[in-house]
């Protein structure tokens, strides 16, 4: 589970430059990147919960 959180806090700093990046020099490039950083963010965040509830069932 540690190595699940330390994905999803990896990810969210790829997707915290992109995303500022695009805010503030307008780089449409960046603006992807961010939202397929979201992609992924999304899939772990579902994995995260799934694990969370079966520890929590223990």
């Amino acid at each position: 589970m540690k190595t699940l959180v330390e994905k999803i806090a990896a990810q969210y700093e790829v997707f915290a430059s992109n995303a500022a990046l695009q805010v503030e020099k307008n780089n449409k490039a960046a603006g992807t990147r961010a939202r397929k950083a979201t992609l992924e963010l999304t899939r772990l965040m579902k994995e995260f919960r799934q694990m969370s509830v079966e520890e929590s069932k223990k």
